[in-house]
């Protein structure tokens, strides 16, 4: 097995962390970033392979370039990357704050754009890179409420398919995983927001999402980190948006 030099964005916790789990677990060097850095360092130490943390907030322009120079000087050039970071806002349309939409795609689709920009040259030198953004079934479909959130998932999904068909040939696959409600952090928030703003108990909003998947559950992190790593394997998936979610949004 060929030991790559991975990078996960987002990885304190969810998803990024199964993600990177799952990628020690098969002998990889990890790099993770998000920016708790107590959180990171506690997911870096149970991991058994080579790791680094490197806290850094990803609105930040510079946070790239620290990033990848940060792992260049100690492994060289990153060869998996995953971008996991997100963030998630809920209000009507005429309540959406122009920071809320700033933020939004700032975090989403910008922070993306700047990494999967800052790795592709050396990825195109080598003749091989894999890189995933996680994304959402908000990039396939639209929902009330959720307007900022959903653009920037639209938006990042036409970044991969941009990019997978520019890098085609190179040896560099670009895809997006698109998870439904997913048993996280993130999703416990928008639980807790749905109690607040509606009336119902966490438990009844916990349910609604539950349902709104057709398989009656919330998708786990590690079923979403199985797509993550077949996306990884397999050079023949390139500017996909492959959705994870119970058989919500039917392709």
């Amino acid at each position: 097995m060929t030991t790559r030099n991975c990078l996960v964005t987002g990885a304190s916790r969810g998803i990024g962390r199964a993600i990177a789990q799952r990628l020690s677990e098969s002998g990889n060097r990890v790099a993770l970033t998000a920016r708790n850095a107590e959180a990171l360092a506690a997911v870096a130490a149970e991991l058994p392979a080579a790791t680094l943390d490197l806290p850094a907030d990803l609105a930040d322009e510079h946070a790239p370039d620290w990033v990848f120079g940060a792992v260049e000087r100690q492994w060289g050039p990153v060869e998996v990357l995953v971008l996991n970071a997100g963030t998630a806002t809920s209000a009507p349309l005429v309540a959406t704050t122009d920071d809320d939409w700033d933020r939004a795609l700032e975090i989403n689709l910008t922070a993306p754009f700047r990494f999967l920009r800052r790795a592709v040259p050396a990825m195109v030198e080598r003749g091989f890179g894999r890189i995933v953004v996680i994304a959402s079934m908000a990039a396939k479909r639209g929902d009330p409420y959720v307007s900022a959130y959903t653009a920037s998932k639209h938006g990042v999904l036409g970044l991969v398919r941009s990019a997978a068909a520019e890098l085609a040939r190179t040896g560099v696959t670009v895809n997006a995983v698109c998870p439904g409600f997913v048993d996280t952090p993130m999703t416990e928030r928008s639980i807790d927001n749905i109690a607040a703003k509606t009336g119902r108990s966490a438990e009844q909003a916990r349910s609604a999402l539950r349902n709104r998947q057709p398989i009656g559950r919330l998708i786990s992190p590690e079923e979403v980190a199985d797509v993550v790593e077949l996306c990884l394997r397999n050079a023949a998936i390139s500017g996909q948006g492959i959705t994870v979610d119970g058989g919500a949004v039917q392709s």
